[in-house]
């Protein structure tokens, strides 16, 4: 199987269980960009136990949105970890966004945070600090070594489900389930036919 022209933007990476790394054991990363430079994505279901309200009073924001007080910032990787990274659904028209799949897109831009904290953010968002990345032909190499199973939603709302609507400790279960099973059925060992 070669997978130099696979693009894995949009998809769920689900960590193998033999990647045994801190960063990557037992997680889900969504890949919002993936080209010929290599890729980038946010771990979605590492809850940290920084909330909004604490990341909101270090940047001095008031956050007025009380519902998004006690919700965690997630851990979205090792690369820049001290930078904000929202993952949001509406894209709407931010500083520095990218869209990722429909209107789902990435901002790194404080004028998302500043709406977030008046209550005018995005209708969806996770909030993270740090990204995972890749260079050119890494992510491509470490799939093909068993590190990571790649999966695409049938459709963005099922993205959006997994994404938004399910809860971190459950999003490896619900990734895994986009293939058809359970993640105790996974081997660590790569098999070739």
């Amino acid at each position: 199987m070669t997978l130099e022209n696979t693009n894995f933007t949009g998809h769920f990476l689900i960590a193998m269980p033999n990647l045994t790394d801190p960063y990557f054991a037992k997680s889900v990363t969504f890949i919002c960009t993936h080209n010929q430079d290599g890729a980038m994505g946010i771990v979605i279901n590492r809850p940290t136990e920084m909330t909004y309200s604490m990341l909101f009073e270090k940047i001095n924001l008031d956050l007025q949105d009380k519902t998004l007080t006690d919700r965690p910032v997630l851990y979205g990787g090792p690369v820049q970890n001290e930078r904000g990274f929202v993952l949001h659904q509406p894209a709407g028209d931010w500083d520095s966004s990218i869209t990722v799949l429909g209107d789902i897109a990435l901002t790194t831009s404080k004028d998302i945070l500043e709406a977030v904290a008046q209550g005018s953010g995005p209708e969806k968002l996770l909030l993270s600090l740090g990204y995972a990345g890749w260079t050119a032909g890494q992510l491509e190499q470490e799939i093909s070594q068993n590190a990571w199973l790649s999966v695409k939603p049938e459709d963005v709302q099922t993205l959006k489900k997994v994404l938004f609507d399910t809860q971190h400790e459950e999003q490896l279960i619900a990734a895994m389930a986009l293939l058809g099973f359970d993640p105790s059925m996974l081997s660590d060992v790569a098999g070739h036919a």
